[in-house]
C-alpha cells in the first residue's frame, strides 16, 4: 500500500451450480491464497455462490437459504485474512429478488449492493427473476445485523483513504450511465464488477474496450471477474474471463478459456489516478447527494509490485506500437513545421546539422515538411559549422545526409571566430571551461540566426525534451531558434524515431542515407565541444557527464506526468531498471536530476515555439509553469535520506 499501490485480484473459481456450500468452499480457498499473496482487494463473479445459470431455481427458498448460509460460512472463515473481497448472491429484500455484491472484510459484511442494469434480451433474462437496484440506499437486516442495502455506496480504507472502492454488477459496465460514472464522481478510485458474461465471437474485445474505456473515463482502476468453469452450458458459454485495467490500460488479463490460473493480481497505482484527477477539471468531484461512504480497515504494508513498468515509459514495448508511435510524431512534427512555414512565409529553413541525434531528426522532418508543402528540398540550408570538437564520423554523416536528401549544404568553419571571441573577452583558450564550450555554442547560434536573416529563412531548433529538463543547453545558443521541432520529443524516443527513419529509407531503396542514420545511432551522444581524443574520437559524452538519457527519461516522465516523490522515483526505478543499474548508480543520477531540473527552469521559461507530441511538454505558454526560484529543498531532502 505505501507509495499508493494496492495489490487486487480477481478470482475466478470451479464452481457447482445450485451447490452454495461447494461454491463457497472453493471461493475460501482462493481468498486464503489470494491473502497469502498479499491481495487487499479481491473480486468474484456475479452470483459466484449459487452460480449464474439458476434459472427458476432462485426463487427456491432452499437455495436462497443456502446462499446466505454459504456467505456466513464465507464470513467467517475469511475472517483472519487481511483482505476486502466481494462476493456474490441472490438475496431477497421486501419480498423481491436482487442480484448482488456482498463486501466483506475481516468477519463483517460491510454493505450489499444491488445490480442496476438487468437485461432482458437474447440469452439473458434476469428481469424475469432479479428487480434493479433501489433508487435510494435503504437498509436490510441480515443475520441480526443492520446492513447498508443499495448501489449508491462506496467502501473506503481508512489507513489509506485515497482507496476508495465502488461496485457494478456485469451488464452495469454496458449501460449508457453505469454506475461506476457516479462511484468516481463521488471518489471512487477503484471500480470492482462482478459480471457473468458469456462468450460468444468478438464478445471478448468488446468486454476489453469497455473495461478500458470506463477506467480511463473515470480515472479509475477496474477490476473485473467474470464467471467461468462450472456454469451450465445448456444454452451458453462461460470462459471466465478477467481483467484488470488502470486508466485506460490493461494491467493484466486471462483471457476467456484460460485456466492456467484461478486468480489474476495485479496492483493499482491509487496515487497515480489522484494525481490525474487533482490536475484534470473535467473530471468534476460530486461529493453531494445520497451517497453512503463505508468504512473498512486494512494493514499497512509495503506492495511487493509485479505489475509492468516500463523502463523507458516514452517507448511502446511492442514493437508495432513502436513503429506507430514513431510514425504519428514525426507527422506531427512535419504538420506543426509545414503550418510555421507557411505562415511565417520563410523562402528557407535553416538548421546547424551536427550529425548527432538531435539534429538529424529535425533534418528528417525538415525534408518531410518541404515534401508536404510540395517545395524543393534545396528550400533547406543545412550548415556544418566545425570547430575544436568536430570528428571526422560525425562531419561525414553530416555531409552524407544532406547530399543524399537534397538539401542545400554549406560549411562554416568558427575556429576563427571563435579565437578572436576569446581574445576580445580575455579569455585563454587553454581553460576548457564553461566559457570555452559555450562561446562555440553561441557563435554557431549567431551564425544560423544571421543566415536565415540573409536568405529570408528561419532557423529550426533541434533540441528535444531530455535536454530541457536537464537544462543541458547553452543558453541563447542552441537554446534558441524560430521553432524547435523536438522540443516535446525525449532522448530516448529520438533514437526509436532515427531507427524507424533508417528503416523506412532502406525500403524505399535509400540504403546510404539508412547506413549514415544507423551510424549516428551508435555515435556517442555528444555536443562537441572539447577536442576529440589522440585517436580522433569522441572525448565529450554527454551521458557520462548528466547521466544516462535512460535513467533521467525515466525520472522525468513519472515525475512531470504523475508528481511522483523521489521516495517512489527511487523504488520504481530499482524495480524497472535494477538489471541494468545498481541501487547507488540509481540514486546517484535521480539526485543530479532533481538539481538540474529545479536550477535549470530559467531555459524553459523562454522556449521557443514547437509542437507538443505527448502528455509531457515544457511549453510555458501551454503546459508547464513553474518559478524559476522554485527551491528543490524538499525533493532533494527525500532523495538525500534514500539508501
Amino acid at each position: 500500500m505505501k507509495h499508493g499501490f494496492i495489490k487486487v485480484a480477481a478470482g475466478a473459481p470451479k464452481i457447482r451450480v445450485a451447490d452454495p456450500a461447494y461454491n463457497v468452499g472453493e471461493m475460501i480457498r482462493i481468498a486464503r491464497e489470494a491473502a497469502k499473496k498479499e491481495v487487499k482487494v479481491l473480486c468474484f463473479p456475479e452470483l459466484s455462490i449459487t452460480g449464474y445459470i439458476c434459472g427458476d431455481l432462485f426463487f427456491s427458498s432452499a437455495l436462497l437459504d443456502g446462499a446466505k448460509n454459504a456467505l456466513a460460512t464465507y464470513v467467517k472463515e475469511t475472517a483472519e485474512l487481511d483482505l476486502i473481497s466481494f462476493v456474490g448472491l441472490p438475496l431477497e429484500w421486501k419480498q423481491k429478488l436482487f442480484n448482488c455484491a456482498a463486501a466483506v472484510c475481516k468477519g463483517k459484511i460491510l454493505g450489499i449492493v444491488p445490480k442496476t442494469n438487468l437485461p432482458g434480451y437474447g440469452e439473458f433474462s434476469e428481469p424475469r427473476y432479479f428487480t434493479p437496484a433501489p433508487a435510494v440506499t435503504d437498509t436490510v437486516t441480515l443475520f441480526e445485523e443492520v446492513l447498508p442495502f443499495g448501489s449508491n455506496m462506496i467502501f473506503f480504507c481508512k489507513e489509506m483513504p485515497s482507496l476508495r472502492i465502488g461496485v457494478e454488477i456485469g451488464e452495469d459496465l454496458s449501460a449508457l450511465v453505469p454506475p461506476s460514472t457516479d462511484h468516481t464522481l463521488k471518489g471512487a478510485t477503484l471500480i470492482c464488477n462482478l459480471a457473468a458474461s458469456n462468450e460468444t465471437v468478438g464478445k471478448a474485445d468488446y468486454r476489453r474496450l469497455l473495461v478500458k474505456s470506463q477506467s480511463a473515463r473515470g480515472l479509475c482502476g477496474y477490476l473485473y471477474a467474470s464467471s467461468g468453469e462450472g456454469e451450465s452450458t445448456t444454452d451458453v458459454v462461460f470462459g471466465g474471463h478477467k481483467l484488470i485495467a488502470e486508466n485506460g490500460s490493461v494491467l493484466a488479463e486471462n483471457p476467456p478459456f484460460d485456466i492456467s490460473s484461478e486468480l489474476l493480481i495485479s496492483e493499482i497505482d491509487v496515487e497515480k489516478l489522484i494525481y490525474d484527477r487533482r490536475r484534470m477539471n473535467t473530471h468534476q468531484s460530486k461529493l453531494d447527494g445520497n451517497y453512503w461512504s463505508l468504512p473498512f480497515s486494512l494493514s499497512l504494508a509495503e506492495t511487493n509490485l509485479t505489475r509492468t513498468i516500463n523502463p523507458q515509459p516514452f517507448i511502446p514495448a511492442d514493437a508495432s506500437e513502436r513503429d506507430n508511435r514513431c510514425r504519428e510524431i514525426l507527422a506531427m512534427q512535419t504538420a506543426g513545421l509545414k503550418q510555421r512555414i507557411e505562415r511565417a512565409f520563410a523562402k528557407k529553413i535553416v538548421v546547424g546539422i551536427s550529425g548527432g541525434l538531435d539534429s538529424t531528426l529535425a533534418l528528417l522532418v525538415m525534408a518531410r515538411a518541404m515534401d508536404a508543402l510540395n517545395r524543393p528540398r534545396t528550400d533547406i540550408l543545412a550548415v556544418t559549422m566545425p570547430c575544436f570538437g568536430t570528428t571526422s564520423r560525425t562531419k561525414n554523416n553530416a555531409t552524407v545526409l544532406c547530399e543524399e536528401l537534397g538539401v542545400e549544404f554549406r560549411q562554416v568553419d568558427i575556429f576563427d571566430a571563435v579565437n578572436r571571441h576569446f581574445k576580445d573577452i580575455g579569455h585563454d583558450p587553454a581553460v576548457r571551461d564553461v566559457t570555452y564550450e559555450n562561446s562555440q555554442a553561441r557563435e554557431r547560434t549567431q551564425i544560423l540566426m544571421d543566415i536565415a536573416n540573409d536568405c529570408d529563412g528561419m532557423v529550426i531548433g533541434t533540441g528535444d525534451l531530455s535536454e530541457l529538463a536537464l537544462g543541458w543547453a547553452t543558453y541563447n545558443g542552441d537554446h534558441m531558434s524560430m521553432y524547435g521541432v523536438n522540443a516535446g520529443v525525449p532522448k530516448t524516443l529520438i533514437r526509436h524515431i532515427v531507427a524507424y527513419s533508417a528503416n523506412e529509407f532502406e525500403a524505399n531503396g535509400k540504403p546510404a542515407v539508412a547506413a549514415a542514420l544507423r551510424d549516428v545511432l551508435d555515435t556517442p551522444v555528444s555536443p562537441e565541444l572539447l577536442p576529440a581524443d589522440a585517436d580522433g574520437k569522441i572525448a565529450q559524452k554527454t551521458e557520462d557527464l548528466v547521466g544516462p538519457y535512460e535513467i533521467h527519461d525515466f525520472y522525468l516522465y513519472y515525475m512531470i506526468r504523475y508528481g511522483f516523490s523521489p521516495e517512489k522515483l527511487y523504488r520504481m526505478a530499482q524495480y524497472a531498471l535494477g538489471e541494468a543499474y545498481d541501487k547507488e548508480t540509481l540514486l546517484k543520477w535521480l539526485k543530479v536530476f532533481i538539481r538540474r531540473f529545479f536550477t535549470q527552469q530559467f531555459k524553459r521559461s523562454c522556449l521557443p515555439d514547437g509542437p507538443k507530441v505527448g502528455s509531457v511538454s515544457f511549453s510555458p505558454r501551454g503546459d508547464w509553469k513553474m518559478p524559476s526560484d522554485a527551491s528543490f529543498a524538499l525533493w532533494m531532502a527525500e532523495a538525500e535520506a534514500l539508501q
